[in-house]
Protein backbone atom coordinates (compact mmCIF):
# COMPACT_ATOMS: atom_id res chain seq x y z
CA UNK A 1 0.00 0.00 0.00
CA UNK A 2 1.61 3.30 -1.06
CA UNK A 3 1.79 6.34 1.18
CA UNK A 4 -0.87 8.98 0.60
CA UNK A 5 -0.34 12.71 0.48
CA UNK A 6 -1.92 15.11 2.92
CA UNK A 7 -1.72 16.22 6.48
CA UNK A 8 -3.43 15.89 9.81
CA UNK A 9 -7.00 15.84 10.88
CA UNK A 10 -9.54 18.06 12.52
CA UNK A 11 -8.66 20.26 15.48
CA UNK A 12 -11.32 20.18 18.17
CA UNK A 13 -12.36 22.34 21.05
CA UNK A 14 -13.94 20.82 24.17
CA UNK A 15 -16.65 22.45 26.25
CA UNK A 16 -18.66 21.57 29.35
CA UNK A 17 -22.05 23.23 29.73
CA UNK A 18 -25.10 22.67 31.93
CA UNK A 19 -23.83 19.43 33.33
CA UNK A 20 -23.20 17.96 29.86
CA UNK A 21 -20.04 17.80 27.86
CA UNK A 22 -19.68 17.94 24.13
CA UNK A 23 -17.20 18.92 21.48
CA UNK A 24 -17.42 21.69 18.97
CA UNK A 25 -15.12 20.89 16.08
CA UNK A 26 -13.86 22.61 12.99
CA UNK A 27 -11.75 21.07 10.26
CA UNK A 28 -8.61 23.12 9.74
CA UNK A 29 -6.50 20.92 7.54
CA UNK A 30 -6.72 17.96 5.20
CA UNK A 31 -7.33 14.56 6.81
CA UNK A 32 -5.88 12.67 3.86
CA UNK A 33 -2.68 11.55 5.54
CA UNK A 34 -4.36 11.02 8.89
CA UNK A 35 -7.03 8.74 7.46
CA UNK A 36 -4.62 6.99 5.13
CA UNK A 37 -2.36 6.09 7.99
CA UNK A 38 -5.02 5.11 10.48
CA UNK A 39 -6.99 3.06 7.97
CA UNK A 40 -3.90 1.29 6.76
CA UNK A 41 -2.46 0.53 10.15
CA UNK A 42 -5.18 0.70 12.85
CA UNK A 43 -6.47 -0.55 12.92
CA UNK A 44 -32.03 -8.10 19.40
CA UNK A 45 -30.79 -9.95 22.54
CA UNK A 46 -27.54 -11.71 22.38
CA UNK A 47 -27.56 -14.99 24.20
CA UNK A 48 -24.73 -17.47 24.76
CA UNK A 49 -24.95 -20.65 22.75
CA UNK A 50 -23.51 -24.11 23.08
CA UNK A 51 -20.28 -24.85 21.26
CA UNK A 52 -20.45 -27.71 18.81
CA UNK A 53 -18.50 -30.85 19.78
CA UNK A 54 -16.30 -30.63 16.69
CA UNK A 55 -15.21 -27.07 17.46
CA UNK A 56 -14.70 -27.74 21.17
CA UNK A 57 -12.30 -30.52 20.26
CA UNK A 58 -10.00 -28.12 18.38
CA UNK A 59 -7.54 -25.69 20.01
CA UNK A 60 -9.43 -22.53 20.94
CA UNK A 61 -8.45 -19.14 19.58
CA UNK A 62 -10.33 -15.99 20.60
CA UNK A 63 -9.61 -12.77 18.71
CA UNK A 64 -10.34 -9.80 20.99
CA UNK A 65 -9.39 -7.18 18.36
CA UNK A 66 -11.62 -7.85 15.35
CA UNK A 67 -13.38 -5.12 13.37
CA UNK A 68 -16.74 -5.09 11.59
CA UNK A 69 -18.45 -2.73 9.15
CA UNK A 70 -22.23 -2.57 8.66
CA UNK A 71 -23.20 -1.69 5.06
CA UNK A 72 -24.72 1.64 6.15
CA UNK A 73 -21.51 2.43 8.01
CA UNK A 74 -19.43 1.50 4.97
CA UNK A 75 -21.48 3.89 2.81
CA UNK A 76 -21.23 6.72 5.35
CA UNK A 77 -17.47 6.19 5.51
CA UNK A 78 -17.16 6.13 1.71
CA UNK A 79 -19.26 9.29 1.31
CA UNK A 80 -17.30 11.02 4.06
CA UNK A 81 -14.00 10.22 2.32
CA UNK A 82 -15.38 11.30 -1.07
CA UNK A 83 -16.41 14.68 0.33
CA UNK A 84 -12.86 15.21 1.56
CA UNK A 85 -11.20 13.70 -1.53
CA UNK A 86 -9.56 11.04 0.62
CA UNK A 87 -8.52 7.91 -1.29
CA UNK A 88 -10.47 4.83 -0.24
CA UNK A 89 -8.76 1.91 1.45
CA UNK A 90 -10.46 -1.22 0.32
CA UNK A 91 -10.30 -3.50 3.34
CA UNK A 92 -13.13 -1.88 5.28
CA UNK A 93 -15.27 -1.32 2.19
CA UNK A 94 -14.74 -4.91 0.99
CA UNK A 95 -15.63 -6.45 4.37
CA UNK A 96 -18.67 -8.72 4.49
CA UNK A 97 -20.11 -11.04 7.11
CA UNK A 98 -19.63 -14.07 4.87
CA UNK A 99 -16.00 -13.20 4.18
CA UNK A 100 -15.38 -12.58 7.87
CA UNK A 101 -16.53 -16.02 8.99
CA UNK A 102 -14.75 -17.62 6.03
CA UNK A 103 -11.45 -16.07 7.13
CA UNK A 104 -12.04 -17.11 10.73
CA UNK A 105 -12.60 -20.70 9.66
CA UNK A 106 -9.56 -20.62 7.39
CA UNK A 107 -7.25 -19.50 10.20
CA UNK A 108 -8.77 -21.47 13.06
CA UNK A 109 -10.25 -18.52 14.95
CA UNK A 110 -12.90 -19.97 17.23
CA UNK A 111 -14.50 -16.69 18.33
CA UNK A 112 -14.03 -13.01 17.46
CA UNK A 113 -15.17 -10.12 19.65
CA UNK A 114 -16.42 -7.40 17.33
CA UNK A 115 -15.43 -3.74 17.65
CA UNK A 116 -15.09 -0.65 15.46
CA UNK A 117 -11.78 0.84 14.45
CA UNK A 118 -11.27 4.41 15.68
CA UNK A 119 -11.06 6.23 12.36
CA UNK A 120 -13.50 7.82 11.90
CA UNK A 121 -15.29 5.97 14.70
CA UNK A 122 -18.99 6.87 14.69
CA UNK A 123 -18.54 10.61 14.46
CA UNK A 124 -17.90 11.58 10.78
CA UNK A 125 -17.41 15.23 11.85
CA UNK A 126 -21.12 15.63 12.59
CA UNK A 127 -22.80 16.18 15.96
CA UNK A 128 -23.39 14.16 19.11
CA UNK A 129 -26.88 13.00 18.08
CA UNK A 130 -25.68 11.74 14.70
CA UNK A 131 -22.79 9.93 16.37
CA UNK A 132 -25.24 8.39 18.85
CA UNK A 133 -27.47 7.18 16.00
CA UNK A 134 -24.50 5.66 14.17
CA UNK A 135 -23.35 3.91 17.34
CA UNK A 136 -26.85 2.40 17.71
CA UNK A 137 -26.87 1.24 14.09
CA UNK A 138 -23.48 -0.42 14.47
CA UNK A 139 -24.40 -2.04 17.79
CA UNK A 140 -27.60 -3.50 16.36
CA UNK A 141 -25.76 -4.90 13.34
CA UNK A 142 -23.06 -6.53 15.44
CA UNK A 143 -25.61 -7.83 17.96
CA UNK A 144 -27.42 -9.63 15.16
CA UNK A 145 -24.12 -11.25 14.15
CA UNK A 146 -23.68 -12.47 17.72
CA UNK A 147 -27.27 -13.67 17.94
CA UNK A 148 -26.92 -15.68 14.75
CA UNK A 149 -23.58 -17.25 15.81
CA UNK A 150 -23.21 -16.81 19.60
CA UNK A 151 -20.31 -19.26 19.83
CA UNK A 152 -18.39 -17.48 17.06
CA UNK A 153 -18.86 -13.80 17.98
CA UNK A 154 -18.86 -11.44 20.92
CA UNK A 155 -19.49 -7.69 21.01
CA UNK A 156 -17.60 -4.75 22.41
CA UNK A 157 -20.31 -2.14 21.79
CA UNK A 158 -19.07 1.19 20.38
CA UNK A 159 -20.00 4.29 22.36
CA UNK A 160 -20.26 7.77 20.84
CA UNK A 161 -18.81 9.64 23.90
CA UNK A 162 -19.63 13.13 22.54
CA UNK A 163 -22.48 13.76 24.97
CA UNK A 164 -22.63 12.21 28.44
CA UNK A 165 -26.39 11.70 28.62
CA UNK A 166 -26.60 10.09 25.20
CA UNK A 167 -23.63 7.87 26.00
CA UNK A 168 -25.22 6.71 29.26
CA UNK A 169 -28.29 5.68 27.24
CA UNK A 170 -26.01 3.75 24.88
CA UNK A 171 -24.48 1.89 27.83
CA UNK A 172 -27.91 0.95 29.13
CA UNK A 173 -29.01 -0.30 25.71
CA UNK A 174 -25.77 -2.18 25.04
CA UNK A 175 -25.83 -4.13 28.28
CA UNK A 176 -29.51 -4.41 29.19
CA UNK A 177 -30.97 -4.98 25.71
CA UNK A 178 -28.15 -6.34 23.56
CA UNK A 179 -26.32 -8.16 26.38
CA UNK A 180 -22.99 -6.89 25.01
CA UNK A 181 -19.76 -8.41 26.31
CA UNK A 182 -18.19 -5.00 26.91
CA UNK A 183 -17.82 -1.57 25.34
CA UNK A 184 -15.48 -0.17 22.72
CA UNK A 185 -13.87 3.25 23.30
CA UNK A 186 -11.36 5.32 21.34
CA UNK A 187 -8.17 6.45 23.01
CA UNK A 188 -9.28 10.07 22.57
CA UNK A 189 -12.20 12.12 21.34
CA UNK A 190 -11.36 15.57 20.06
CA UNK A 191 -8.03 15.49 21.87
CA UNK A 192 -9.53 14.67 25.25
CA UNK A 193 -7.98 11.44 26.48
CA UNK A 194 -9.93 9.04 28.67
CA UNK A 195 -8.62 10.33 31.99
CA UNK A 196 -10.21 13.72 31.31
CA UNK A 197 -12.87 14.75 33.89
CA UNK A 198 -15.37 15.10 31.02
CA UNK A 199 -15.69 11.31 30.86
CA UNK A 200 -16.20 10.80 34.60
CA UNK A 201 -19.96 10.04 34.52
CA UNK A 202 -19.55 7.52 31.71
CA UNK A 203 -16.63 5.72 33.34
CA UNK A 204 -18.39 5.67 36.70
CA UNK A 205 -21.37 3.92 35.12
CA UNK A 206 -19.09 1.40 33.42
CA UNK A 207 -17.42 0.79 36.76
CA UNK A 208 -20.81 0.25 38.42
CA UNK A 209 -21.54 -2.39 35.79
CA UNK A 210 -18.10 -4.00 36.22
CA UNK A 211 -17.71 -3.65 32.46
CA UNK A 212 -14.96 -4.79 30.13
CA UNK A 213 -13.73 -1.62 28.41
CA UNK A 214 -11.78 -2.24 25.22
CA UNK A 215 -9.78 0.78 23.98
CA UNK A 216 -8.71 1.27 20.37
CA UNK A 217 -6.27 4.07 19.43
CA UNK A 218 -6.20 6.59 16.61
CA UNK A 219 -3.95 9.36 15.35
CA UNK A 220 -4.79 12.34 17.53
CA UNK A 221 -5.71 15.48 15.64
CA UNK A 222 -2.89 17.31 17.41
CA UNK A 223 -0.24 14.99 16.05
CA UNK A 224 -0.98 13.92 12.49
CA UNK A 225 1.64 16.33 11.14
CA UNK A 226 4.44 14.69 13.10
CA UNK A 227 5.39 12.42 10.22
CA UNK A 228 8.98 11.53 9.47
CA UNK A 229 8.08 9.98 6.12
CA UNK A 230 5.94 7.16 7.49
CA UNK A 231 2.18 6.97 7.77
CA UNK A 232 1.21 8.91 10.91
CA UNK A 233 -0.40 5.76 12.29
CA UNK A 234 2.91 3.89 12.36
CA UNK A 235 4.18 5.99 15.26
CA UNK A 236 1.20 7.99 16.49
CA UNK A 237 -1.31 5.15 16.99
CA UNK A 238 0.79 3.30 19.59
CA UNK A 239 1.70 6.59 21.25
CA UNK A 240 -1.96 7.49 21.58
CA UNK A 241 -2.62 4.31 23.53
CA UNK A 242 0.19 5.40 25.84
CA UNK A 243 -1.29 8.88 26.18
CA UNK A 244 -4.68 7.58 27.24
CA UNK A 245 -3.24 5.01 29.68
CA UNK A 246 -1.08 7.70 31.30
CA UNK A 247 -4.06 10.07 31.49
CA UNK A 248 -6.11 7.37 33.25
CA UNK A 249 -3.19 6.64 35.58
CA UNK A 250 -2.36 10.24 36.57
CA UNK A 251 -6.02 11.17 37.02
CA UNK A 252 -6.40 8.34 39.53
CA UNK A 253 -9.09 6.71 37.38
CA UNK A 254 -7.50 3.26 37.52
CA UNK A 255 -7.39 3.37 41.32
CA UNK A 256 -10.78 5.03 41.80
CA UNK A 257 -12.72 2.81 39.39
CA UNK A 258 -11.39 -0.60 40.36
CA UNK A 259 -14.21 -2.65 38.82
CA UNK A 260 -13.59 -1.71 35.18
CA UNK A 261 -11.65 -4.39 33.32
CA UNK A 262 -9.50 -2.47 30.84
CA UNK A 263 -8.22 -4.03 27.59
CA UNK A 264 -5.78 -1.98 25.49
CA UNK A 265 -4.73 -2.58 21.89
CA UNK A 266 -1.35 -3.35 20.32
CA UNK A 267 0.44 -4.57 23.47
CA UNK A 268 -0.26 -1.25 25.19
CA UNK A 269 1.36 0.86 22.50
CA UNK A 270 4.62 2.23 23.90
CA UNK A 271 3.69 1.64 27.55
CA UNK A 272 6.01 -1.40 28.01
CA UNK A 273 8.99 0.72 26.97
CA UNK A 274 7.98 3.92 28.79
CA UNK A 275 6.64 2.40 32.02
CA UNK A 276 9.95 2.85 33.83
CA UNK A 277 10.23 6.45 32.72
CA UNK A 278 6.69 7.25 33.92
CA UNK A 279 7.51 5.54 37.21
CA UNK A 280 10.75 7.50 37.61
CA UNK A 281 8.90 10.80 37.35
CA UNK A 282 5.73 9.99 39.28
CA UNK A 283 6.09 6.96 41.56
CA UNK A 284 6.86 8.96 44.73
CA UNK A 285 3.84 11.20 44.16
CA UNK A 286 1.70 8.19 43.27
CA UNK A 287 2.45 6.44 46.59
CA UNK A 288 2.12 9.52 48.78
CA UNK A 289 -0.93 9.77 51.08
CA UNK A 290 -3.93 10.31 48.84
CA UNK A 291 -1.79 9.58 45.79
CA UNK A 292 -3.22 8.42 42.48
CA UNK A 293 -1.58 4.96 42.64
CA UNK A 294 -0.93 3.94 46.27
CA UNK A 295 0.23 0.46 45.22
CA UNK A 296 2.70 1.96 42.77
CA UNK A 297 2.60 2.73 39.07
CA UNK A 298 3.86 -0.65 37.92
CA UNK A 299 1.16 -2.39 39.96
CA UNK A 300 -1.51 -0.36 38.17
CA UNK A 301 -0.11 -1.19 34.75
CA UNK A 302 0.08 -4.88 35.64
CA UNK A 303 -3.66 -4.98 36.40
CA UNK A 304 -4.58 -3.95 32.85
CA UNK A 305 -5.14 -6.29 29.91
CA UNK A 306 -3.31 -5.92 26.59
CA UNK A 307 -3.89 -7.56 23.21
CA UNK A 308 -1.24 -8.76 20.76
CA UNK A 309 -2.62 -7.18 17.57
CA UNK A 310 0.25 -6.29 15.24
CA UNK A 311 2.58 -6.64 18.22
CA UNK A 312 3.90 -10.19 17.87
CA UNK A 313 7.46 -9.16 17.07
CA UNK A 314 9.84 -10.79 19.59
CA UNK A 315 10.94 -7.42 20.95
CA UNK A 316 7.36 -6.24 21.52
CA UNK A 317 6.33 -9.43 23.30
CA UNK A 318 9.53 -9.46 25.36
CA UNK A 319 8.85 -5.91 26.57
CA UNK A 320 5.22 -6.64 27.35
CA UNK A 321 5.90 -9.86 29.24
CA UNK A 322 8.61 -8.16 31.32
CA UNK A 323 5.99 -5.63 32.43
CA UNK A 324 2.86 -7.76 32.91
CA UNK A 325 2.11 -11.42 33.65
CA UNK A 326 0.89 -13.69 30.86
CA UNK A 327 -2.52 -13.70 32.54
CA UNK A 328 -3.07 -10.12 31.29
CA UNK A 329 -2.48 -10.74 27.58
CA UNK A 330 -5.14 -11.64 25.00
CA UNK A 331 -4.84 -12.61 21.37
CA UNK A 332 -5.79 -9.85 18.92
CA UNK A 333 -5.32 -9.35 15.20
CA UNK A 334 -6.73 -5.97 14.05
CA UNK A 335 -8.54 -7.82 11.27
CA UNK A 336 -9.14 -6.91 8.44
CA UNK A 337 -6.18 -4.51 8.47
CA UNK A 338 -3.87 -7.34 9.49
CA UNK A 339 -4.26 -11.10 9.04
CA UNK A 340 -5.86 -13.52 11.46
CA UNK A 341 -2.89 -15.89 11.60
CA UNK A 342 -0.67 -13.89 13.99
CA UNK A 343 -0.82 -16.77 16.46
CA UNK A 344 1.77 -18.45 14.24
CA UNK A 345 4.28 -15.74 15.15
CA UNK A 346 3.57 -16.24 18.83
CA UNK A 347 4.15 -19.97 18.48
CA UNK A 348 7.72 -19.27 17.38
CA UNK A 349 8.60 -17.41 20.59
CA UNK A 350 8.86 -20.38 22.97
CA UNK A 351 6.43 -18.82 25.43
CA UNK A 352 5.48 -22.18 26.91
CA UNK A 353 2.34 -24.21 26.20
CA UNK A 354 0.40 -22.90 29.19
CA UNK A 355 1.24 -19.28 28.47
CA UNK A 356 0.39 -19.65 24.79
CA UNK A 357 -2.96 -21.24 25.66
CA UNK A 358 -3.70 -18.41 28.07
CA UNK A 359 -3.04 -15.83 25.37
CA UNK A 360 -4.92 -17.78 22.71
CA UNK A 361 -8.17 -18.11 24.64
CA UNK A 362 -7.84 -18.60 28.40
CA UNK A 363 -7.46 -14.96 29.38
CA UNK A 364 -10.24 -13.79 27.04
CA UNK A 365 -12.53 -16.42 28.54
CA UNK A 366 -11.89 -14.96 31.99
CA UNK A 367 -12.66 -11.47 30.72
CA UNK A 368 -15.83 -12.67 28.96
CA UNK A 369 -17.03 -15.66 30.98
CA UNK A 370 -19.74 -16.70 28.54
CA UNK A 371 -16.95 -17.68 26.13
CA UNK A 372 -15.38 -20.04 28.65
CA UNK A 373 -17.00 -23.24 27.36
Amino acid sequence: MSEQDGTAAHLCRGSIQSGKWSFGCSCRSSRRQFLAGAAAFSATAVLPGARTPARAATPRLIDTHHHFYPPAYQKAWSDWEDQRKIPHFGVQLAWTRDKDIEEMDKHGVTTSILSLASTPGVWFDTDAKAAHDMARLCCDFAAEMVQSKPDRYGLFAPLSMLDADLTLKEIEYAFDTLKADGVNLQSNYGDKWLGDPAYKPVLEELNRRKAVVYVHPLVASCCGRLSVGAFPAVIEVPHDTTRTIVSLLLSGTFTRLRDIKWLFSHAGGTIPFLAGRVEAFYDQKAKAPGGFAPDGIEAELRRLYYDTANATHPAAIAALTKLVPFSQITYGTDYPYFPLDQIESLKQLNLGADNLAAIASGNASKLVPRLSA
